[in-house]
């Protein structure tokens, strides 16, 4: 069974910066994998992929955090991170980590692509 645990959320001020990290605790895949961060927030047609990394290590950003954002990945430490930089009040949300292993292509941006994915850590960005 997978299972994905997020930690680091919290409260930051605007223009500060946190870094989540997801840590694949059970059922973790050597194989090629995408795994990507999401976010939930109120007025979200459906939750929003901010970042993802494929197994070859490239990475894709929502045009809101580009630039701003890294994500990265731990392969020794089976974990994945969020390093998340002049933060706004608009990146407000709960986020959570996704994943898909023995993946043949591409990565997707849709949240029911990925068939495993953690509880999510809120972060809130005050003004």
């Amino acid at each position: 069974q997978v299972r994905l645990v997020e930690s680091g959320g919290g409260s930051v001020e605007a223009g500060g910066g946190l870094t989540l990290s997801c840590e694949v605790v059970s059922g973790y895949s050597s194989g090629r994998k995408c795994m990507a961060w999401f976010r939930q927030a109120p007025g979200l047609e459906r939750d929003e992929m901010v970042a993802v990394i494929d197994g070859d290590g490239a990475t894709e950003y929502t045009d809101s955090v580009r630039g701003r954002w890294t994500i990265s990945q731990d392969i020794a430490k089976k974990s994945l991170y969020l390093h998340m930089d002049r933060a706004k009040p608009e990146d407000t949300g709960r986020y959570y980590c996704a994943a898909r292993f023995d993946v043949t292509g591409g990565c997707s941006n849709h949240p029911l692509w990925f068939p495993y994915r953690g509880q999510g850590t809120q972060v809130t960005v005050s003004t």
